[in-house]
């Protein structure tokens, strides 16, 4: 089913990410001319507004049993929006059965070649760019794995470690541990930046076999392992740590990922919204990390932390 939304501006990242989190199987981004009416969502018959702006998000949900739940997760989360926003217009939208589309090519035409950092640059592997100067290049087939540095949340995470790797010495000798990986973007920028040995894990099955493909095509697998294994299950220390998750999820992370990252190394967490700020804030910034630095990009926050001691 295709959810369309119409929203402020300010809204269209958050639904973004509710989406994801509800198993949306892709979503986009379109900018377009007000609309007159949204008429009525046909599942619940429910009036839908008219577009209050002319951002409009589209996304994809599996027809499935727990649609109907998904869709009623969906209005009260809008409503909760429209609680802590009440100067923006309510969004609305509309949705529609899509039968058989070809997802395998439709989807593609949204996906560029992107510059997310000074030096990165992120390429669909069917599309063609020549990097110039100093410029990297990592090439990604997402699949259906999250990481295409489209969205702020990896952008920030990819332009922390750009920064990072590219200031510090001796990175050749670092370890680097990127947790929850995806398409293994994070991990390949780890190593064409100069990491040593670079360990990508998820607890998704299908997207370590896409992750360990975009390494292949990156030619970084002396480098880069990827692996399914728990978190809990490691540890050896490491001298970076990536974690491009959820706030809720960072945070029950949170025993492991101090424990494993080496005194006086690194942590970049995001996949944060700024209304979860204090609660990241209350529990990482303790005598185990200090921010080293903080980007920021509409509402979303990345954290490059600094774990107290020295470094080995």
């Amino acid at each position: 089913m295709k959810i369309e939304f119409s929203a402020p501006m300010e809204m269209i990242d958050a639904l973004n990410n509710f989406m994801e989190e509800l198993g949306a199987q892709g979503a986009f981004q379109e900018t377009l001319e007000p609309l007159s009416s949204f008429g009525k969502d046909p599942i619940k018959n429910a009036p839908a507004l008219a577009p209050p702006s002319g951002e409009i998000l589209k996304a994809f949900l599996p027809f499935d049993l727990h649609l109907e739940q998904r869709l009623a997760a969906l209005q009260i989360y809008i409503d909760s929006l429209t609680e802590l926003f009440p100067e923006l217009e309510k969004p609305g939208f509309r949705t529609e059965i899509i039968r058989d589309p070809d997802w395998g090519e439709a989807w593609k035409k949204y996906f560029k070649p992107l510059r997310v950092s000074r030096n990165i640059i992120i390429k669909p592997t069917w599309e063609s760019f020549s990097p110039v100067g100093r410029e990297i290049v990592i090439e990604i087939d997402p699949g259906m794995a999250f990481g295409t540095g489209q969205h702020p949340s990896t952008r920030m995470c990819l332009e922390a470690i750009d920064k990072l790797l590219l200031s510090e010495r001796l990175t050749e000798q670092w370890r680097i541990l990127d947790v929850g990986t995806g398409t293994g973007i994070l991990g390949i920028a780890c190593a064409k930046l100069g990491a040593g040995r670079v360990l990508c894990v998820d607890n998704d099955e299908q997207a370590t076999e896409i992750a360990q493909e975009n390494v292949l095509i990156n030619r970084v697998e002396e480098r880069v392992t990827v692996t399914s294994r728990d978190v809990a299950e490691l540890a050896e220390p490491f001298d970076l740590v990536v974690a491009n998750l959820t706030a809720k999820i960072l945070i029950e992370l949170y025993p492991d990922l101090v424990r494993l990252v080496n005194p006086g190394g690194y942590l970049v967490i995001s996949g944060i919204i700024e209304q979860n700020k204090p609660d990241i804030e209350t529990r990482f910034l303790s005598d185990s990390f200090s921010i080293h630095h903080l980007i920021t990009e509409k509402e979303w926050v990345c954290y490059l932390l600094k774990k107290a001691g020295e470094h080995p």
